[in-house]
């Protein structure tokens, strides 16, 4: 199997994705479930991991961060995903492989894709069938966005709200929920995998830059339209293929 593109380029937002080996639902558990959330806080911690949004299912995750240009993600994703399987085969009496493969990562403008994306993953557990609504889901950038914690937060308010240029977190909890509920009413709930295979998702300029900037790393890379904007493919399986 190839493996997971792993290459980041500064101030750019990375839509991160990882799967539990072989599909397996090791994640299925409420307190799994922490211990990986407690390694995020960690990475933020540790290496100043600039988190946007994240959610954590019974066997994938979807992480999304800005790369300040301190070289944090890298560390930060080798801490997080390796300390959830060793704890996780520790307390479970198993060996072996926890994740699919190593992380695949996506590029996002930092404009209307950017709020796209973040709805995309808030919506996740939605489209599984878990949930009716995103704040359901406690194990999400949306729901502690919603109940923001006094200790331990992992989100970069901060940052969220300069990317996708919101004066307050008020203002953008009002606009995120008005994304959601609409998306909710008009039931656009199907899994778009441009999010999940691309190397990059935007407008038609960011696409083609971003092509060329990381066709050192695979020359085959290729821009194709899709709705409301372009992604940069491979033709190499990806997460979820």
């Amino acid at each position: 199997m190839p493996r997971a593109n792993r290459h980041f380029i500064a101030g750019q937002v990375w839509h991160i994705t990882q799967r539990c080996h072989q599909k397996q639902f090791l994640l299925r558990f409420q307190a799994d479930r922490r211990r990986w959330l407690y390694w995020l806080y960690q990475a933020r911690r540790r290496y100043g991991l600039s988190v946007l949004n994240y959610i954590v299912t019974s066997n994938h995750i979807h992480l999304l961060v800005h790369d300040r240009g301190n070289n944090a993600i890298a560390p930060a994703m080798q801490l997080i995903a390796g300390r959830t399987a060793q704890e996780f085969n520790k307390r479970h009496g198993r060996s072996g492989a926890f994740w699919e493969d190593r992380y695949h990562a996506t590029a996002v403008q930092t404009n209307e894709h950017l709020a796209r994306c973040m709805v995309y993953i808030d919506l996740n557990m939605v489209r599984a069938g878990e949930v009716s609504h995103p704040e359901e889901w406690a194990s999400s950038g949306y729901h502690e966005t919603k109940n923001p914690r006094r200790r331990g937060g992992r989100i970069d308010v901060e940052s969220v709200c300069r990317l996708l240029q919101f004066d307050s977190i008020e203002a953008l909890l009002a606009a995120r929920e008005n994304w959601i509920t609409t998306q909710l009413l008009e039931s656009e709930l199907a899994r778009e995998s441009f999010w999940t295979d691309s190397v990059a998702v935007g407008n038609l300029e960011y696409a083609l830059k971003m092509k060329r900037a990381l066709a050192f790393n695979n020359p085959g890379r290729r821009a194709r339209p899709i709705g409301g904007g372009y992604a940069v493919s491979e033709l190499i399986p990806k997460y979820g293929a």
